[in-house]
């Protein structure tokens, strides 16, 4: 999965634990490419993601300057720190190396690629994003997702009743 290679899930992996999946994003983009990157988070915000409140299906990441940062992704609040709290939605620098911000940005800009954050976990200890370069499906694409699942279904069912 590091690299942006592109490589399969991480929910089977050990030492993973997932907060949160944008399901919606699987749904409305065509997921390229994939890439695991770090995010730079208060003390706050790891103690309410380890509590589970988080929500990813409004948040996107945007490049400012040369640096990439989350926005719009959802941490609620961690009731026990009252007065050191954080902004449930404010950005959030996402770590990763240069040469995959540099490739990922120029995407953006001459592609047409949005970047939609699709799994938050914790890896390790460590909270983790997995973000997908995307591109938005049109209607012949949800068209033809919806015939392929209807087909893959029938064929299972003729498997079923043989």
């Amino acid at each position: 999965m590091a690299g942006g290679k592109g490589k399969g899930g991480v929910a089977g992996e050990p030492g993973i634990r997932i907060i949160s999946e944008n399901r919606k994003a699987r749904a409305a983009y065509t997921v390229d490419e994939k890439v695991e990157a770090g995010l730079q988070l208060s003390g706050s915000e790891v103690k309410a993601l380890r509590a589970g409140t988080a929500n990813l299906s409004d948040a996107y990441a945007l490049p400012k300057g040369s640096e990439l940062f989350l926005l719009n992704a959802h941490i609620g609040v961690y009731n026990p720190s009252s007065f050191f709290t954080h902004e449930p939605l404010r950005g959030r620098k996402l770590l990763m190396h240069r040469e995959e911000i540099d490739r990922w940005v120029t995407k953006v800009r001459e592609r047409g690629y949005s970047i939609i954050p699709l799994l938050l976990y914790f890896k390790n200890g460590r909270a983790k994003v997995e973000l997908g370069l995307c591109r938005g499906k049109t209607h012949e694409d949800r068209r033809q997702d919806i015939k392929e699942r209807e087909t893959k279904r029938e064929m299972d069912r003729a498997m079923r009743r043989r």
